[in-house]
Order: structure tokens, then C-alpha cells, then sequence
């Protein structure tokens, strides 16, 4: 009797191992965030392929897309994240920041999951500059575990005036959300800038802060100023970061993050 105990106990032990590791290998995620220069290549030709092996060989589950041409003329009228996400076997979404060149232009998700919903916050901006937008899905992980996931691409101009308020609006308006959160995107702003300091005053940066992996420009990387994200900070590990230099497929690195949600 002693021993079929002692069996079954090793059994149930084995059995809780394997399902805690199956677990954790679901809470496992791999984010990219890559502004894509509206399709176009650094040296001046429309090559969607090359964009898409960037994202294929980084193999993501989410991917925060910047400068997304919907239906333009420079873009051939191709709608960008729906031609990428077909190439990349990924789900897309676009979210409209404004109309341009008879089509639209904006920010792009693509997910390995399908969407649990989806909203596109219009953040603040000055007469005059571009309008910018913080595009949100909402996935269910392979764990069960939801999570919502933002790109976004915040003011260029030197003058910080729009980025700051950028940067309290996606704070104010994503501290509430219900469920663990990763922003990603094309931030225009270093490390130590007011815009950044804002955002990880709620968000948890990705980067190692004594030697940040700079981002822009692809063929020569000075500055860092692509990044992801997490909220809240006590419910995320940074596993790896990766910055993916490829000085044709646009005039940005890609950013490659891997993380793991952590129980509440």
C-alpha cells in the first residue's frame, strides 16, 4: 500500500511539474516593434518581402507596427499590415491616425492570436503637427491568461510639447485597463527624456538602462528610440532583448523583446 501511495504521489508530482511548465511556456511572449517606413525600403523601392522576412524570422506573437500606409498612392494602395500579416501568417489590425495621399496612414498590430476586442485611442496633439493614435488589442494567451497589447507612434518634432502630452494621455487612459498590458512602438524619445521618464513613471522599460541597445538609424544605430513597454511592472520578467539591424528594410531596427507574464 506504502508503495502504490508513494506511486501516485511521484505521479501527481510529475503530472502538476508538466502542466506548471506548460504554464509558463504559454506565459512566454515574444514582442517586435518595428516602424516600417510606409512600406518603402532605404534604398527607395517597394519591397514588402523584406519587411515581411524581418518579422518571419523574428517569429513573434505580437508585433506594434509604425508608419502603416492603408490605401495610399506611395504605397502602391496596398493595405500594409493585412498584405504583411498574409505574408507573416499573422492576424492584423490597422488603426487610422489620419487621411493621407488619397488612403490612410497610422499604427499596425499583428498577432499569433485572434482578437478578444480591439480600440484605437486618439491621443492629444498640436494644430498643424500629425495627428497620432494608440492602436490596443485585446488576446487571449495559449496559458488562458489575457493581455492586452499596444503600438504606438508618438510625436517626431524636436520640440517635446506633443510627445509629453502623448505620453500622459496613454498613462492616464491605460492605467486602467484590466488586464496585464505591453505598450511598443517608435516613441521618438531617448532614454532619460522627460517623455520616457513620464512613461516608466507606470510602465516598466524593457531596456538595460546602463547600456541601452540603440534602434535608429538602421544603417549605423545611435539612438535609442524604439521600445516595449509592460504594466504593471510587479506582473512581467524581461527574458531577452534583441535589436534587428537590417539597413534595407527600413531606416529603423526592428526591436525584439521576450517576456513573461508573472502570476498577480
Amino acid at each position: 500500500m506504502k508503495l502504490l501511495i508513494a506511486l501516485f504521489t511521484v505521479v501527481i508530482l510529475t503530472i502538476n511539474l508538466a502542466w506548471s511548465q506548460k504554464m509558463d511556456e504559454g506565459r512566454v511572449i515574444k514582442i517586435l516593434s518595428f516602424n516600417i517606413y510606409h512600406g518603402a525600403t532605404t534604398k527607395g523601392n517597394f519591397d514588402l518581402d523584406i519587411i515581411a522576412k524581418i518579422i518571419i524570422d523574428a517569429d513573434p506573437d505580437l508585433v506594434a507596427l509604425q508608419e502603416v500606409d492603408y490605401k495610399t498612392y506611395r504605397a502602391k494602395k496596398y493595405d500594409l499590415v493585412t498584405e504583411l500579416g498574409w505574408r507573416s501568417k499573422l492576424a492584423p489590425l490597422f488603426g487610422k491616425a489620419m487621411d493621407f495621399d488619397e488612403g490612410e496612414y497610422g499604427e499596425g498590430v499583428l498577432s499569433k492570436y485572434s482578437f478578444l476586442h480591439t480600440r484605437n485611442v486618439v491621443l492629444p496633439y498640436s494644430l498643424g503637427n500629425e495627428p497620432r493614435t494608440a492602436l490596443e488589442a485585446t488576446v487571449i494567451l495559449n496559458s488562458g491568461d489575457t493581455i492586452s497589447f499596444i503600438g504606438t507612434h508618438l510625436d517626431h518634432l524636436e520640440n517635446e510639447v506633443d510627445r509629453l502630452s502623448q505620453a500622459k494621455k496613454i498613462n492616464s487612459v491605460f492605467a486602467k485597463n484590466k488586464y496585464p498590458t505591453i505598450l511598443a512602438g517608435d516613441l521618438n524619445a531617448m532614454p532619460g527624456s522627460k517623455t520616457i521618464n513620464i512613461l516608466e513613471e507606470l510602465w516598466k522599460s524593457s531596456y538595460d538602462k546602463k547600456n541601452p541597445k540603440n534602434t535608429y538609424p538602421s544603417n549605423n544605430p545611435s539612438r535609442k528610440i524604439d521600445y516595449v513597454m509592460l504594466y504593471p511592472k510587479n506582473r512581467w520578467k524581461v527574458i531577452a532583448t534583441e535589436v534587428v539591424q537590417d539597413s534595407i528594410a527600413s531606416d529603423h531596427c526592428a526591436y525584439l523583446v521576450t517576456v513573461m507574464l508573472l502570476d498577480d
